[in-house]
């Protein structure tokens, strides 16, 4: 429990907050005009605050705090640390991903249009954000139909041919300006034609090729009108989807969300030249006793500090809080590099678009927690199922499965992967190099990685080890064996060594054809029929436990096959391999040695070294 008197030491100035937890950890990061005052609030009488915040103090052991020197110096600190270390106790966006943009290389002599989710000041124009890549790669393909810019990364120039043109040049869809045909006048006014399209200038492009397609049509000349008849058509196609939200072609984002207990889905919809070109939703946590204006303002600074296009208005269904609206607009034009308006309004238009935005978060958040419970009925029937089976006390929150692989006995491995709550668990999973078996005993190498597997949990147990932040805590409620009965036996006498663990043992049998055809428990095989939730779920375990084991063994089988060349160097053996394997670390140091240096390793000479650098310089780049 933080020591309140430790409070009087906060000054009085700008800066961040961050409270830690006894184990050390960031529980939660906030901003403050007045850090003395505001940390002070935490600590008053309960009554006064949530129950969110109740919780939060009771768990807070030290306060850190960073002085800056203005609001928005705190305020960017905020988003930083928010971002890096995502407190428990911060309102969070559950997802951080990057949303796809339209990309015209402008600082190119020859500009290519892409998709991309990196935007970055580097001379080209972006337009986006836009929520389906699908989208974003059929509007591209629209373009290149249209006017067929290129699209590889050769070099080109007027009047210097760089080999033949790609499959694109012949099916219409690139210009081939690498055959050194296409003057930098031409090609730019496709670009041009393709800025006016994604700018929502496509009334003028269009009057324009009609009347070039008319008047070739009046000259005869109709390949060229048939060819702007194809433009028309297919600039119609790319903007006819593009809804209208404003008449005066501003650019907009409006933001309304709908909550229920703890989570709030927040709906965007862009509107860039009056036109909607994208929406999306994200969904925050933590929200069960936050106000309105408390969610709306983190939302704001989360999504914008990570959003490279900042638009000139943004509609909101709340108000910011009022202490901190004032400082978020200011950061906002800074990023920006323009004014920049927040408004909230009450009537008219502006008042029905946020309406429908509202009405779409309302009805995406129902449609995911609909999700989400179809797919905890999902998990809770495979646990289930399982739990019925084994006939055990409780349904297996935490389950193992272990396999072995190796080729002839060479090179055996073990792998543990971890189900938790029917899911994969992949910061759980551990490796196992076996160190005391030889050759092909799989019975005896499954003992060994169980017992070391065991024996690591016990010594995490008697050093007081966290299960949320151990190697092998907890202990799981099923073993999961790939393999038959005799694996089985092999692993239950391991486990018979340790009375204290209550752990079920079963085994994961396959066909000839290496597919599941039952598990294996107390000594009777149960078969599993093919589509019910018990054989997909166990299927899973033991496609995903057979993947890891293997990759594990396909890694060393190779670093040895590299390594083992070195003893095909007259005057290397096994001891002087091992050697300098032991002193650069791989095979590509030993590559680039200095025969001096390579002489000098404990067992080697200068005629070992030389003939080392001999073989590698003869070309052979096989090892």
């Amino acid at each position: 429990m933080y020591n309140r008197e430790n409070l009087k030491h906060i000054p009085n100035r700008p800066g961040i907050y961050i409270m830690h937890n006894a184990m050390g950890d960031i529980i939660y990061v906030g901003k403050a005009k007045n850090l003395h005052n505001r940390v002070r609030q935490y600590f008053q009488s309960a009554k006064n605050l949530t129950p969110k915040t109740v919780t939060l103090v009771s768990h807070v052991e030290s306060i850190e705090t960073m002085v800056v020197d203005t609001e928005m110096e705190a305020l960017i600190l905020e988003c930083n640390l928010i971002k890096e270390h995502r407190p428990r106790y911060n309102i969070m966006l559950k997802d951080d991903k990057s949303y796809p943009y339209i990309k015209l290389t402008l600082s190119d002599a020859y500009p290519k249009v892409v998709m991309t989710r990196n935007h970055k000041r580097d001379g080209s124009k972006y337009f986006g954000p836009f929520t389906n890549s699908t989208a974003v790669k059929q509007t591209i393909e629209a373009l290149h139909k249209i006017y067929p810019l290129r699209r590889c990364n050769r070099k080109v120039a007027y009047g210097v041919q760089r080999g033949r043109p790609c499959l694109n040049f012949h099916i219409g869809q690139c210009c081939a300006p690498c055959t050194g045909k296409v003057s930098s006048a031409a090609y730019q006014a496709d670009v041009d034609a393709i800025l006016a399209i994604l700018n929502g200038k496509d009334k003028e492009l269009i009057a324009r090729l009609t009347k070039e397609m008319d008047e070739a049509s009046r000259t005869m000349d109709y390949e060229t009108a048939a060819k702007r008849r194809d433009q028309i058509s297919g600039i119609k196609l790319v903007v006819e989807k593009q809804k209208i939200i404003s008449d005066n072609e501003q650019d907009q984002d409006i933001i309304a969300f709908y909550k229920k207990d703890n989570l709030a889905c927040v709906q965007v919809f862009n509107v860039r030249n009056g036109k909607l070109l994208g929406r999306h939703h994200s969904f925050m946590e933590g929200v069960l006793d936050s106000e309105p204006e408390t969610i709306m303002t983190a939302f704001v600074k989360q999504y914008y500090d990570s959003c490279p296009f900042i638009p000139g208005e943004i509609i909101v269904m709340t108000p910011l809080e009022t202490e901190e609206a004032h400082t978020i607009v200011l950061w906002l034009e800074q990023i920006r590099g323009a004014k920049v308006q927040v408004t909230l309004p009450q009537k008219g238009k502006k008042a029905r678009l946020l309406q429908m935005v509202t009405k779409n978060a309302e009805l995406t958040l129902e449609q995911y927690l609909l999700e989400q419970r179809q797919k905890e009925e999902k998990k809770k029937s495979r646990l289930d199922s399982l739990k019925d089976l084994l006939a055990i006390q409780r349904v297996p929150h935490r389950i193992e499965a272990f396999d072995i692989s190796n080729i002839s006995g060479t090179n055996n491995v073990g792998g543990m992967i971890v189900f938790e709550d029917g899911r994969p668990q992949k910061k759980a999973y551990r490796r196992f190099k076996i160190q005391t078996v030889e050759g092909q005993n799989d019975y005896g190498s499954m003992q060994e990685m169980l017992f070391r597997r065991v024996e690591r949990g016990i010594k995490e147990q008697r050093q007081k080890g966290i299960p949320d932040q151990s190697s092998f805590l907890p202990f799981p409620e099923v073993w999961m064996i790939d393999g038959g009965k005799t694996h089985v036996e092999a692993a239950v006498s391991i486990l018979s060594m340790y009375p204290e663990l209550d752990i079920a043992v079963c085994g994961l049998v396959k066909d000839e054809h290496h597919r599941l055809r039952g598990l294996i428990y107390q000594d009777e095989e149960y078969p599993l029929d093919v589509g019910t939730p018990i054989c997909t779920f166990l299927n899973e375990i033991s496609e995903e436990v057979h993947r890891f084991a293997l990759g594990y063994h396909q890694i060393l089988r190779k670093k040895s096959m590299l390594t083992s060349k070195l003893e095909e160097i007259p005057g290397i053996g096994t001891k002087r391999r091992a050697a300098l394997m032991r002193y650069y670390g791989n095979v590509d140091k030993i590559k680039k040695a200095n025969i001096k240096e390579m002489s000098e390793i404990d067992g080697m000479n200068l005629k070992a070294a030389q003939a080392v650098a001999d073989y590698f310089n003869k070309g052979d780049k096989t090892v």
